[in-house]
């Protein structure tokens, strides 16, 4: 037996090759279209804007619900023993920037 092709099928051989490269070929240029490229850039941002975005959610989402364990209790209710000395801290610096600025006024 001999390995020998004939020359339909090297013709036949050389057709499916020039296909092959004509695929590979449309895939480069549809791959360097600049439009793709600006569609791929976009998508990356997007993808990495709402990862970003996912992330910062779950962070604040935990430090709302550490601050308001610490001052309501299982049941809902409000925790005085906290409350009560973060509002008057709150009043003390509301006081003060209102005398502070009817001094600047004056």
């Amino acid at each position: 037996m001999s390995d020998a092709r004939t020359p339909a099928q090297i013709e036949a051989d050389i057709v499916r090759r020039r296909e092959q490269l004509a695929v590979a070929l449309d895939e480069i240029g549809v791959r360097l279209h600049p439009k793709t490229i600006i569609g791929d850039a976009k998508a990356k941002v997007a993808s990495t804007v709402d990862e970003t975005a996912g992330r910062a959610f779950v962070a604040v989402n935990r430090v709302v619900t550490d601050v308001k364990a610490r001052f309501v209790d299982e049941g809902g209710a409000p925790r005085l023993e906290r409350v009560v000395p973060v509002a008057l801290l709150a009043v003390g610096v509301i006081g003060l920037v209102v005398v502070s600025s009817r001094r600047r006024g004056v």
